[in-house]
């Protein structure tokens, strides 16, 4: 065992008696590793992006003549209403890869080595999150050029476009946690993939097709508290309406708290694991 601690201490860049590397850097280069993981298996994130492609053409071929009866919504303005829910899907269907890369080491044992090592159990946690939150921005940004090319403009211009792959960085932290956390529970590769279709419910609980001032009964008061309502919206106005700080901000704040509650779920599960080891 002292072998494997000796080896292990070597990664981060320490030996015995030395101070640990900081932080930040053991979250770089932990996510750094885990995107080497993850693009080593492309058939892993390659599905979801090609049904939210998908998802997109249908929604636009289909529903886009709505843009004349819904309020707010102008000529041509239904594709960047409808956009980001084919985010929040490759959200829901990407985020089983960060899951996934967890179960792997466990499996190879990898991940009990890494455990041997003085290495921030935060920054082991957070580093799997940022990588499913990297692939799904890798993932919006093919998306977006998809949409581009059939013909959205954005209202804020560059702008805009980077505040919602932004708010798809945050989005996608938040759904790799709750996968990373059954992950460590489970240690199972089947039961961490269908974990991350748990979050498909609040996508249609929420203001997916119209705006929510349409929806009536308890659908409308569900998607008042439903945070991805919130994060829709905000992408919403920075492709249609404009750069309406109030709607931002309640977008990235319930992107953040999302992240924060998985990221608290993970963690509670790392502990668990290690009491059972």
């Amino acid at each position: 065992m002292s072998a494997i601690t000796t080896s292990n201490r070597a990664v981060f860049g320490v030996r015995q008696g030395e101070r640990t590397m900081p932080v930040a850097l053991q979250v770089i280069s932990l996510t750094w590793r885990n995107l080497v993981t993850i693009f080593r298996t492309p058939s892993a994130v390659i599905p979801s992006l090609i049904i939210s492609a998908f998802f997109l053409l249908v929604y636009e071929a289909s529903l886009s003549r709505a843009a004349s009866f819904l309020p707010g919504l102008g000529s041509n303005s239904y594709l960047g209403f409808i956009l980001p829910v084919s985010i929040v899907s490759a959200a829901l269907s990407g985020a089983g890869v960060a899951g996934q890369s967890i179960v792997r080491d466990i499996a190879s044992g990898y991940f009990d080595k890494l455990m041997l090592t003085p290495v921030n159990r935060g920054a082991l946690l957070l580093a799997a999150m940022l990588a499913g939150a990297v692939i799904l921005v890798l993932q919006t940004s093919i998306i977006m050029a998809i949409a581009l090319l059939m013909g959205l403009q954005s209202v804020t211009g560059a702008v805009g476009i980077v505040g919602v792959l932004a708010l798809a960085l945050l989005l996608g932290v938040g759904f790799a946690g709750f996968t990373v956390g059954v992950a460590l529970r489970s240690g199972n590769a089947a039961a961490t993939q269908g974990a991350s279709f748990l979050f498909f419910p609040l996508t249609f609980l929420t203001a997916t097709f119209v705006p929510v001032s349409l929806l009536s009964g308890w659908i409308q008061t569900a998607a008042q508290f439903n945070p991805i309502t919130y994060i829709l919206e905000a992408m919403r106005a920075l492709l249609n309406s404009g750069f309406d700080v109030e709607l931002v901000a309640r977008g990235m704040s319930s992107a953040l708290g999302l992240g924060a509650l998985m990221f608290a779920f993970a963690l509670v599960s790392l502990r668990a694991r290690t009491r059972r080891k």
